[in-house]
């Protein structure tokens, strides 16, 4: 293919316990427009949501296509010149998976140029760029993965979520920096809190394929989210009132949004949301999708 379209979804990392584990698909779309031209390089960037294009860069460095040239070396692709026009609609460092899903467009658009179709190694292509798979495996595969490593190399699986569970949004208007959060994490936890998210990843995955009734103690979470409250207490305050209210709040990713795993769609009234875009999106159960022009 030389002209293709790639829509590639958001996603929301970790869901209270699972971390660096558990993903989730998103309704949210970037969408890249992909052209083999005679030679050099184009990217324009718009910006149709809250992704703050200024920092995005408009030459090699660009994230999209430092994907595309790996994943075209890994696959034996010679590209004469690119061309990409990129509607971000994903909104950058809120914690909703925004460079995996630019790294993921990326090896899409790869696999296409090659003329191949995206398999298991896509996976490790991907999460070499962040060096785990939970955003980028769920932005891939759609729907509610399960990532791992092992010796270098990068596993995801999909699982079926259970259709009563109906996410809600919400997104700051104020940024983190995931690599900033991820250095409030201590290098140790208690064996304890190790023990009870242990558990609670586990219990995760029966409340969100079969079992929604038992999604709050699911999402319950000591390993990180804590840690990582005083950048942003805005968000550990929301989720603390969620929780309070019976909903099954989390952080999103490395935050700063909240990710609120309901089965009405529904905020409950008494909760504070103020300085936060609320919505409910649908569960992308299609991942990454690339279609001809």
């Amino acid at each position: 293919m030389t002209s293709f379209t790639v829509t590639v979804p958001a996603s929301s990392a970790n869901l209270g316990p699972g971390f660096d584990a558990l993903g989730l698909a998103l309704g949210l779309y970037d969408v890249i427009e992909v052209q083999v031209i005679e030679s050099g390089l184009k990217v324009e960037v718009l910006d149709a949501g809250a992704g703050g294009i200024e920092d995005v860069p408009t030459d090699e460095t660009h994230l999209v296509v430092r994907a595309i040239r790996r994943t075209c070396e890994r696959l034996g692709v010679r590209l004469p010149g690119l061309y990409l026009r990129c509607l971000n609609k994903i909104p950058h460092a809120r914690g909703l998976g925004s460079s995996a899903a630019a790294v993921v467009s990326g090896v899409a658009a790869g696999y296409a140029l090659a003329g191949k179709p995206l398999d298991a190694n896509a996976v490790q292509v991907a999460a070499e760029f962040e060096g785990h798979a939970d955003n980028a495996a769920a932005s891939l595969l759609g729907g509610l993965v399960i990532a791992w490593s092992e010796d270098g190399r990068f596993f995801a699986e999909r699982l079926t979520m259970d259709p009563s569970i109906r996410p809600v949004l919400a997104v700051p208007a104020v940024k983190s920096s995931t690599a900033a959060t991820r250095g409030l994490l201590p290098a140790e936890v208690p064996h304890a809190d190790a023990a009870f998210t242990a558990g609670r990843a586990a219990l995760a995955i029966h409340a969100l394929t079969c079992d929604p009734s038992v999604l709050l103690a699911a999402t319950a979470d000591r390993l990180h989210q804590h840690y990582r409250a005083p950048a942003y207490p805005a968000t550990a305050r929301l989720v603390s009132d969620l929780r309070d209210a019976g909903v099954a709040a989390t952080v999103s990713g490395a935050g700063p949004s909240v990710l609120a795993l309901t089965t009405d769609g529904i905020i409950p009234a008494g909760v504070d949301v103020s300085g936060f875009v609320v919505s409910e999106l649908p569960v992308d159960s299609s991942g990454v999708q690339v279609t001809g022009r």
